[in-house]
């Protein structure tokens, strides 16, 4: 036994080492090299560049989104977002920032600013012409921005970076922009005004400057660790940066902190219903939300049964027992989804 381990453990270091020697050499020209100063600068210029195709682009980006969001069409709402061009403007302002260049800062925020008015007008032109009111899930899932998205932005920004400042790996631009969704929510803010929603348009902007300004701190700090610029040159950029994520990290915290207590409560109420009622104890249940209402807490209920099958007095029940269980003010709303099965024999 002893002796067929052994063997086994020298031929696999022979295979490693084996594997090592095939593949060892001078490989030096395949080493990712940051693009020079000069050529990035061009490149960041000429998305950063206020020019017709970038309104096209941007306004066709802005309609796609609203008409995905509307129908709640997840694929035509990822599609807006590679279309997207708003991404090399504020990489523009992430690598002015810390090369000290004004006229390129001017430039970007320019683009970024006409970009975001562009968008939301078109949203909201868009909304009041379909006459379409409803706020579909992707619209509200872009309306209560947390700390978790501020993650993501900060992400992004440094996968764009990266890539921006790389030749071989420029090709994950696309998935960046996908991943930051810049359009949509600027196109939930459009559709919040056009509905007269201030929740909805004050949230879904929260997210957008989330992004925003998460993508210019870590930019920033991306282009400086490729040694584009300098400390001294990026020292105000960055503690506007610092101090924007600090008073947005208030309001997202708490927003944070909503979801979490949600879902802990969410996970609860299922576990109360789903085992310990006989109301729901065998059914199906599809779907199962929490909201808050001042002190109350709102749980709506999908349950897959047929008409009839549970009646009012079994909710009132149901309600008055998640009540004294979780000593909290509840209003229970059931829908029955109908289910009929139908059999040939």
């Amino acid at each position: 036994m002893r002796f067929s381990l052994k063997r086994a453990i020298v031929r696999s270091r022979q295979y490693v080492e084996g594997v090592t020697k095939g593949n060892s050499g001078n490989w030096r020209w395949m080493a990712s090299k940051p693009v020079p100063l000069v050529s990035l600068n061009r490149s960041l210029w000429r998305s950063a560049d206020p020019s017709l195709s970038f309104y096209v682009l941007l306004l066709l980006s802005g309609a796609i989104a609203t008409f995905g969001l509307l129908a709640s069409s997840a694929a035509t709402i990822i599609g807006a977002m590679i279309v997207a061009p708003l991404m090399g403007p504020i990489l523009g302002i992430a690598f002015s920032t810390v090369m000290g260049n004004r006229r390129l800062l001017r430039r970007s925020l320019l683009s970024v600013i006409t970009g975001v008015i562009l968008v939301i007008l078109i949203s909201l032109v868009i909304c009041r012409l379909t006459g379409l009111n409803t706020l579909t899930s992707e619209i509200q899932a872009r309306t209560a921005p947390t700390l978790i998205d501020l993650g993501v932005a900060l992400a992004a920004g440094t996968a764009g970076a990266y890539a921006k400042s790389r030749r071989d790996i420029s090709d994950a631009l696309p998935g960046v922009a996908i991943a930051v969704a810049l359009v949509p929510p600027l196109s939930v803010v459009g559709i919040g005004l056009a509905n007269r929603l201030p929740a909805v348009t004050g949230g879904s902007f929260l997210l957008f400057l989330t992004n925003l300004v998460g993508i210019i701190f870590s930019g920033s700090a991306v282009f400086l660790l490729q040694r584009y610029g300098s400390i001294a040159r990026a020292k105000k950029g960055l503690i506007v940066a610092i101090s924007s994520l600090v008073i947005l990290a208030i309001p997202l915290g708490f927003s944070f902190q909503d979801l979490v207590v949600k879902q802990r409560i969410r996970d609860e109420i299922r576990q109360i219903i789903a085992r310990q009622t006989l109301t729901f104890a065998d059914r199906d249940i599809r779907r199962l939300q929490v909201y808050r209402q001042g002190d109350r807490l709102l749980v709506d209920l999908d349950v897959a049964a047929k008409s009839g099958a549970i009646s009012q007095k079994q909710v009132q029940l149901v309600q008055e027992f998640l009540q004294q269980r979780l000593g909290r003010r509840i209003s229970l709303e059931v829908t029955l989804i109908p289910v009929e099965k139908l059999n040939a024999d």
